[in-house]
């Protein structure tokens, strides 16, 4: 979700805001999409709220894709996938890990709603914040590194409170090195409807990786208390940490889709006292 150089060649940018303005418009979308758009953007009777903040949001994306080298670096299938659920859920609540060239088109998909994104990279936060300053995000610090993946997958076992039910909440859940127990408050007072994983950076060993958002996610679904399921996407997954972590806490049972190096996971809630056991008999998150 980093920005790139910018190319020098003024075809090579003129050829980049091409593709980030079909990306957002046309390209993602077959004809019963651009009729959702067109009446979204550019219809002046519509008095709804949802609608009229969909249509400026939209708009501004438009404008920035359209004027800038920098495109998103998910691919059009994998954001597409994205993209239909937020279609047919919006406007709902969406946290994002990780903050970066597409954030503007994600808060505006969901108009209306509430997206949020964590940032674990103070000078890239900056950045970008001064540049979108519309965005909500926030910095947020992760207690693991890349380099302690096998070890926690291995051993987390033995520490109950990452074990369901007692993962939940993770709230001050220090215990847990894989619980996120220190995010600002509006995380933990809000129920996620989808959420996106595509971050931290996990591409070196010093890196935090993307173990602790991996588990998180999966109990902030598994604990959810309103009605509906959880989507959850998660990006990178042709790497072993994301592809391992994704099958220990995501689950297969519950993997409805993807494409390219993006997985889509709907995760129900966990009812009441309600437990999954693995074959051993231990509890488990699948």
């Amino acid at each position: 979700m980093r920005s790139l150089p910018e190319k020098p060649l003024f075809v090579a940018a003129a050829a980049a805001a091409l593709v980030a303005g079909a990306l957002v418009v046309s390209s993602f979308v077959r004809a019963g999409d651009r009729a959702l758009l067109c009446s979204s953007l550019f219809s002046s009777s519509s008095s709804s709220p949802s609608s009229s903040s969909f249509s400026s949001e939209l708009a501004e994306v438009l404008l920035h894709y359209a004027t800038s080298t920098a495109v998103p670096q998910q691919s059009r299938a994998e954001i597409r996938i994205s993209f239909d659920v937020l279609r047919r859920r919006r406007p709902c609540n969406f946290l994002v890990f990780g903050l970066g060239r597409d954030s503007l088109m994600w808060s505006a998909f969901n108009a209306g709603g509430t997206t949020v994104f964590l940032e674990e990279d103070p000078k890239w936060f900056e950045s970008v914040t001064k540049s979108s300053p519309n965005l909500r995000a926030h910095s947020v610090r992760y207690r693991t590194r890349l380099i302690e993946a096998d070890d926690l997958i291995k051993s987390y076992r033995s520490e109950p409170s990452c074990l369901p039910p007692a993962a939940a909440p993770l709230k001050n859940n220090h215990r847990c090195p894989l619980a996120l127990a220190d995010l600002p408050s509006e995380i933990f007072d809000r129920e996620w409807d989808l959420i996106m994983i595509d971050a931290p950076k996990g591409y070196y060993n010093e890196a935090p990786g993307r173990m602790a958002a991996i588990f998180s996610a999966a109990v902030m679904a598994r604990s959810r208390r309103g009605v509906g399921e959880t989507d959850i996407f998660l990006h990178d997954v042709n790497r072993k940490v994301e592809m391992m972590y994704a099958m220990e806490f995501l689950c297969k049972k519950h993997l409805v889709g993807g494409s390219g190096r993006l997985w889509h996971f709907r995760i129900p809630p966990v009812r009441g006292n309600e437990t999954t056991t693995s074959s051993s008999g231990e509890q488990s998150f699948c």
